[in-house]
């Protein structure tokens, strides 16, 4: 970074639109609804492999926030960003593209911290307020009958972490896959998607805005730990079971993406259930809800009475679901870039 903290915050206040938050100890907002906040961090070797753009950074930042976000139906408006950071670091380039991606989302960064440090590490707050007459999102309302549904695919961010670790890079923009990846055409650009998908999250703020406004959904929550952990989650807040529908969700998956997995020989029903890093929404419907609410999403299986959590094959046979996803507090169940 060229020159010292001072001179980057005058920097960056120079290129906000609007009202000037910057400056002060504190931030102050007013919101005319009742507000949501989240927090996420992305770091280094953990989050993502070392050497990543900055750019490319910022952005998946802000996005797995999005995310959460749009798990509660709000609007986003305000950022608070804290940055850890070798003093190579490329501040300015790294803030250049968070503040252009907030503003493509009416994000305002309203504060943050700086620090230096041996290890790239970055927090990110984000505040959003719920609109008007529009009924706030939770993964409490899951009730027994209601069908699951996934507002998109599952497992080929997982995927393009495992890639990734393989020798994948993203160069200038652009996926470039190692030449040991033996791979015939269809599968490498389903490879390169894959990658894309895990390194720029596509937030599904949209989604949750309708489901805030239609007032029907049950429970929501974004896919950031995994399918099975997350509905785990839903469950057990809700006081109730759940039973996922195997054919379903196969139907649910990407284009190539068990074909891409079995050239990798990686298990797609463990990256679907496990894989984590999806940042779709997982949401409950009534049965007979609005055809339009019907109309979002694909549906994977139904809410039962009871704790079990269970999946069901082709055949009909029950199976307990697996234990799987990301839990930073157990090393073995998830991995991070070497």
């Amino acid at each position: 970074m060229s020159g010292g903290e001072d001179e980057l915050v005058a920097w960056l206040r120079r290129r906000l639109p609007g009202r000037d938050l910057l400056g002060d100890d504190t931030a102050r907002f007013v919101a005319r609804g009742a507000l949501a906040a989240t927090v996420d961090q992305q770091i280094e070797g953990v989050h993502f492999p070392s050497g990543l753009d900055p750019g490319v950074v910022a952005r998946r930042l802000l996005a797995v926030n999005l995310s959460d976000l749009a798990a509660a139906g709000a609007r986003p408006r305000w950022a608070l960003c804290a940055i850890a950071a070798p003093p190579a670091f490329a501040h300015r380039r790294f803030f250049t593209a968070l503040l252009a991606a907030c503003a493509e989302q009416g994000v305002t960064l309203a504060g943050g911290d700086l620090a230096r440090s041996p290890t790239l590490a970055l927090s990110l707050t984000l505040l959003g307020e719920h609109r008007a007459g529009a009924r706030p999102l939770t993964r409490r309302r899951a009730r027994p009958g209601q069908r699951i549904r996934l507002g998109g695919p599952v497992g080929e961010s997982a995927l393009g972490r495992e890639l990734l670790v393989r020798g994948a890079r993203l160069l200038r923009g652009r996926v470039h896959l190692p030449r040991s990846l033996d791979l015939p055409r269809r599968l490498r650009a389903a490879a390169r998607r894959a990658v894309a998908r895990h390194l720029a999250p596509d937030p599904q703020l949209a989604l949750g805005a309708a489901l805030a406004r239609a007032g029907g959904a049950g429970a929501v929550i974004d896919l950031s730990d995994g399918l099975a952990r997350d509905l785990g989650r839903v469950c057990e807040a809700s006081g109730v079971g759940a039973r996922l529908d195997l054919p379903s969700l196969r139907r649910a998956l990407a284009p190539d993406f068990e074909a891409l997995c079995a050239a990798l020989e990686l298990s797609p029903l463990g990256l679907a259930l496990g894989g984590g890093e999806d940042y779709v929404l997982l949401f409950t419907l009534p049965r007979r809800a609005p055809a339009r609410l019907r109309a979002l999403g694909m549906e994977i299986g139904g809410i039962e009475p009871g704790g079990k959590l269970e999946m069901r094959d082709a055949e009909g046979r029950l199976h307990p679901l697996p234990e799987l996803g990301w839990d930073h507090l157990r090393p073995s169940a998830g991995q991070a870039f070497d």
